[in-house]
């Protein structure tokens, strides 16, 4: 199979489900912004040194598989689940009960890793809002709405746990 197919040459893309919609749809934004997020959990797990952070990044971006293909589908069950996000609390907590209290605002880059988890956090944020922009327009689960909010908190306990702070 090829790289290029030639069929996005007119400015549309297939959805996971099959339909073609323009690539500058909020749909494929929605998906597209996942996409990214994956790519900075990518940087910042090739830069961390604390191994299980780089364990749960390697979920995480599996993860996002799965919510993009929740994004990139109609008229389907989402494969992002409640228990998911139950995950992501649960990791939460456990990393909160690891760490001192904040004390004081932080600003990322002590560590590589710790600043490429800080730039996941924002794209997660940014992620969320093309979410929310595309659940004005359609139908969006509201499970993966649910697991990138969780998702953005996640991304700063585990730059708190990366730099140790």
């Amino acid at each position: 199979m090829g790289v290029y197919t030639k069929t996005g040459d007119a400015g549309t893309t297939s959805l996971y489900t099959g339909q073609r919609v323009p690539k500058n749809s909020l749909r494929v934004k929605s998906y597209g912004t996942v996409d990214e997020l994956s790519s900075a959990l990518g940087m910042a797990r090739a830069f961390c040194q604390n191994e299980k952070v780089t364990a749960c990044l390697l979920q995480l971006q599996k993860n996002n598989g799965l919510l993009m293909s929740d994004l990139a589908s109609l008229d389907q069950e989402p494969m992002i689940t409640e228990a998911m996000i139950t995950e992501l609390e649960r990791t939460i907590d456990i990393i909160d009960a690891e760490l001192p209290p904040m004390t004081s605002f932080l600003i990322a880059g002590e560590t590589q890793g710790g600043a490429f988890l800080d730039l996941a956090r924002t794209v997660a944020r940014r992620a969320e809002r093309a979410v929310l922009d595309l659940a004005e327009a359609e139908p969006v689960a509201e499970v993966d709405r649910k697991y990138l909010n969780r998702l953005s908190d996640l991304c700063f306990m585990l730059m708190r746990a990366e730099e140790k702070r």
